[in-house]
């Protein structure tokens, strides 16, 4: 047990001593500190309202229209009714910027026509839609008016209708399935990136000539654990601060209502934030234990990215089976997912989040998921324990066949 301390210790301090390592993270915070100042950043760009005017010199509202400036002024739109200027007027008005667009009103035999005037179209027009509802809106109470329908009753002739959509394979599924999707993306990452170096990590003490020293301190079995655990250990390290950080940046620098919205669509339980630790970490073993025996067959760093490619192909397999059978979390397909052990880290967590998954099923993705690590992490400690001190070639499927088999 003495030796495994000592295999994480130095993983651990080699890991978080690197530039590399510190650089890195250091461009995370910066970026996360960023992104979460982009709306303050653009509500600054844009804090100035847009201009519209509404030309209505035939009076056709009878000044109606006089309370849209109070009305949109909150939504960005300085909305301000001319009833004396001409058309011509107007145009020269738009072109000289004196306001960013206008809308002429004519009243017609089929009713009322909207003529939008803009300087120049681009790629990021768009039209003051809200603006305009509300014209068509207080054009057509008028009509109604003239018809001798009471004002009372006009609200309930310009009723919107509300659809509720029920799911009636479980009535516990939940409709966001961005969010989940988001999550599944960040849950993948975060467990390819950090198995990921543990084949990276081997590969460069073998270069380095450092695992001659461990192997004579203390057993290869103790390596590939002591190895997976560190960096694993120094990637839930990495994993909280980055939360932390955001969590606290989106407490300071988001609006409350934001913040509060962001944090009522990610709805994670503390049962749910115990659920997805539990997939990390046995989805972390299982890559990383893959990642462990790739590393042991290269002698040289350069040789790890092709070394590593059915891992890679294995785990881009397994997320978007898990990602893109979201879409349709009751159908078969995602069920096979949630227990294929390259998928059901990504995909399980969601389906417990969305109701879809009962107390058997879980414990068969779980025990599924133990029982291929241990013989995956079997594996690749014996292939490791005959390749550990190989220097000549990359080590091919028949010879990795030949150590596995081998008796020493």
């Amino acid at each position: 047990m003495r030796s495994l301390f000592t295999v994480i210790a130095f993983t651990i301090k080699d890991m978080v001593k690197r530039k590399s390592f510190i650089i890195s993270n250091l461009i995370i915070l910066l970026i996360i500190v960023i992104g979460f100042n982009v709306p303050k950043f653009l509500s600054g760009i844009t804090s100035e309202a847009t201009k519209v005017t509404v030309l209505d010199n035939e009076d056709i509202f009878e000044g109606r229209l006089d309370n849209l400036h109070d009305q949109f002024l909150e939504l960005g739109y300085d909305v301000q009714v001319d009833k004396t200027s001409t058309r011509e007027q107007i145009q020269e008005k738009v072109k000289n910027g004196e306001v960013s667009s206008a809308i002429i009103l004519t009243e017609t035999d089929s009713g009322l026509y909207f003529e939008y005037l803009i300087d120049s179209i681009g790629l990021g027009t768009t039209t003051p839609t809200e603006v305009i509802n509300a014209i068509q809106l207080t054009y057509q109470n008028m009509q109604l008016a003239k018809l001798g329908i009471p004002e009372d009753k006009l609200p309930t002739l310009n009723m919107e209708s509300n659809i509720s959509v029920t799911s009636l394979s479980s009535d516990e599924t939940s409709s966001n399935i961005l969010v989940m999707m988001l999550l599944s993306i960040v849950l993948f990452y975060a467990i390819y990136f950090y198995a990921y170096q543990v084949s990276s990590a081997i590969t460069v003490e073998k270069t380095s000539r450092i695992i001659e020293t461990l192997v004579t301190s203390t057993s290869p079995r103790i390596i590939v654990l002591g190895k997976t655990i560190g960096i694993g250990l120094v990637g839930i390290a990495q994993t909280l601060l980055l939360i932390l950080v955001a969590i606290i940046c989106a407490n300071v620098f988001l609006p409350a209502e934001t913040a509060q919205m962001i944090f009522e669509m990610l709805q994670l339980s503390p049962q749910m934030i115990g659920v997805i630790a539990v997939y990390y970490l046995l989805g972390y073993s299982l890559y990383a234990m893959l990642y462990a025996l790739t590393g042991s067959t290269v002698s040289k760093p350069e040789e790890v990215q092709s070394a590593n490619g059915p891992v890679a192909i294995l785990a881009v397999i397994g997320f978007y089976l898990s990602y893109f059978t979201m879409m349709n979390p009751t159908s078969s397909l995602n069920e096979i997912a949630a227990l294929v052990p390259i998928s059901s880290p990504f995909c399980m967590p969601f389906r417990i989040m969305m109701g879809l998954s009962s107390t058997n099923e879980i414990l068969l993705s779980i025990a599924i998921l133990i029982v291929t690590i241990i013989l995956v992490a079997h594996i690749s400690i014996k292939i490791y324990s005959s390749a550990i001190l190989n220097y000549g070639e990359k080590i091919n499927l028949k010879k990795m066949f030949k150590m596995y088999k081998s008796k020493d």
